[in-house]
């Protein structure tokens, strides 16, 4: 079944953030019109806060994922949102280096925005082999992880454009935190 939202602009777009409930995460909620999270939350309080704003949240679950938040979201989530389609899954790869479960549904049914978490590796690229589908990765936004920057993306969606792409850096990733002793 396809969704469709309306009149839907200022999109936050997070992934990865293993657990990670933290003040400079949960202040750009305040300027979204949807939160959308690419899997990995790790557990269910970065989503229990969500819940508790009001804003609609679109979301998918990730490998580290329990039963909890499998529950409460799918694995792939397929909606039109201001005339753009799109498909948030959390381990999609990236063009040229797809999954292999998703290639043909790719093929078969190209969204114009193909949303994955997973990396850790912050990408937005097209897809020259699929109609110029915009690819969108935030990398990570917890501190779980190999990444070196601890990143989000913000974006715009207006009748059927995606406009003002933004990267939002929260910081290296061992920033605030003790590190351990080795």
């Amino acid at each position: 079944m396809e969704l469709i939202c309306g009149l839907v602009k200022n999109i936050l777009l997070l992934s990865d953030t293993h657990s990670c409930v933290e003040p400079d995460i949960i202040k750009h909620f305040a300027d979204a019109d949807e939160i959308w999270h690419g899997g990995d939350w790790g557990n269910m309080a970065l989503s229990d806060i969500l819940e508790k704003t009001g804003k609609t949240i679109r979301s998918v679950w990730g490998n580290v994922d329990g039963q909890d938040l499998r529950t409460r979201y799918p694995l792939h989530n397929r909606f039109t949102c201001e005339g753009i389609k799109v498909w948030i899954t959390h381990i999609g790869g990236y063009p040229g280096k797809y999954n292999p479960k998703l290639i043909k549904d790719l093929y078969e049914c190209i969204p114009d925005l193909f949303i994955t978490g997973h990396s850790h590796i912050l990408k937005v690229m097209r897809d020259k082999n699929l109609k110029g589908m915009l690819h969108m990765n935030p990398g990570a936004a917890g501190r779980h992880g190999f990444h070196i920057m601890r990143t989000m993306i913000k974006f715009e969606l207006d009748a059927g454009k995606i406009q003002n792409v933004a990267v939002i850096e929260l910081g290296k990733r061992t920033e605030g935190k003790e590190l351990p002793e080795i």
